[in-house]
């Protein structure tokens, strides 16, 4: 007996959402490509990049850039959460020599996009880190934000409650 498979197509158009709906518990994003897509098109529409390909380009600078300063546990833990070819760029990263203030961490972005300045850089950024959350989970971001500087909530689109210095 032969069964003989049909493909069939369905196009369904949906309002975009900027947030990522977070995975249950204990569920690994790492081997979900499509998990990889879904952030794309979020920072896309939380930035309103005009494509793909820049929201693309702009994540990965960014999560490089965040790679190199998370550490230890938190490191780890952030890999496993974020979709697996995040997990790459993220994981890939010398852990820096130096903690850079958030201010400096935007500056370090923008050497690294053609034609930015602080104000586009730090456009960038936040569309990137502030839709992480839903995805990683407020825990993590917590114990994330708790290992860097003064002033990197603002970046994941948190209140910067920390006493200023």
């Amino acid at each position: 007996m032969s069964v003989t498979t049909v493909p069939s197509v369905t196009t369904t158009v949906t309002a975009p959402k900027t947030l990522i709906p977070a995975p249950p518990r204990n569920h690994d994003t790492r081997g979900d490509d499509n998990a990889w897509t879904l952030l794309i098109e979020a920072v896309r529409e939380s930035g309103q990049y005009p494509t793909k390909s820049e929201a693309e380009r702009v994540t990965r600078i960014v999560l490089s850039a965040l790679g190199g300063h998370v550490i230890g546990d938190e490191r780890v833990d952030l890999a496993r959460a974020l979709p697996e070819e995040a997990a790459r760029v993220v994981a890939s990263q010398i852990p820096a020599t130096r903690r850079l203030t958030a201010a400096e961490f935007v500056d370090s972005v923008a050497a690294r996009i053609e034609g930015a300045t602080p104000a586009t850089a730090r456009w960038d950024v936040s569309s990137v880190l502030s839709v992480l959350p839903p995805l990683v989970g407020d825990d993590l971001v917590t114990r994330i934000l708790a290992q860097l500087p003064a002033g990197y909530a603002l970046l994941f689109g948190r209140a910067d409650l920390s006493p200023a210095s």
